[in-house]
C-alpha cells in the first residue's frame, strides 16, 4: 500500500478561473476598489460572510491595460466547493466596464488563518 501525502487529499491547487474579453478600448483604468465591490458580493457557501471580509482575497492585481490577477485561497482545504471559488469571484469581477482579462488563483500559501478577517466579520461572526 502507497503512503498517502497531505498533498493527496487537497483539491488541484492549479484550480484557477481564466477568462479573456476582446476589449480593445479602455475609456478608465479600473480600481482595486471596483473589484473588491465585486468580491464582496461573493459569500461563502458554509459561512455568512462574503470572502473579501473573510481574508480570502490575498492579491488583486491590475496593470494598465485593465488586466486583472486574483489570488485568493480558501478557509478549508477540504471545502467541498473548492474548485468553484474560483469561478465564482472571476464571474463577480466580469461585470466591471473596460476590464480586458480576469485570471483567478487558487493558493494555499500562506495558510488561511481567522486573523485574515476584517473586523466587521469578525462581529458578524463573533469572533474575537
Amino acid at each position: 500500500m502507497e503512503d498517502k501525502k497531505l498533498k493527496d487529499f487537497l483539491p488541484d491547487n492549479n484550480s484557477s478561473y481564466i477568462r479573456k474579453f476582446s476589449n480593445s478600448y479602455k475609456s478608465s483604468k479600473i480600481k482595486e476598489e471596483q473589484v473588491i465591490e465585486c468580491i464582496r458580493t461573493v459569500m461563502d457557501p458554509e459561512i455568512p460572510v462574503n470572502l473579501y471580509d473573510l481574508g480570502l482575497i490575498y492579491e488583486i492585481k491590475i496593470n494598465d491595460n485593465n488586466d486583472i490577477k486574483i489570488k485568493m485561497t480558501l478557509t478549508n482545504p477540504n471545502c467541498p466547493v473548492a474548485g468553484t471559488m474560483p469561478e465564482s469571484v472571476g464571474k463577480s469581477v466580469e461585470k466591471i466596464s473596460n476590464l480586458n482579462s480576469i485570471e483567478v488563483y487558487l493558493v494555499w500559501d500562506p495558510k488561511w488563518h481567522k486573523d485574515l478577517m476584517s473586523e466587521e466579520a469578525k462581529l458578524a461572526l463573533d469572533i474575537f
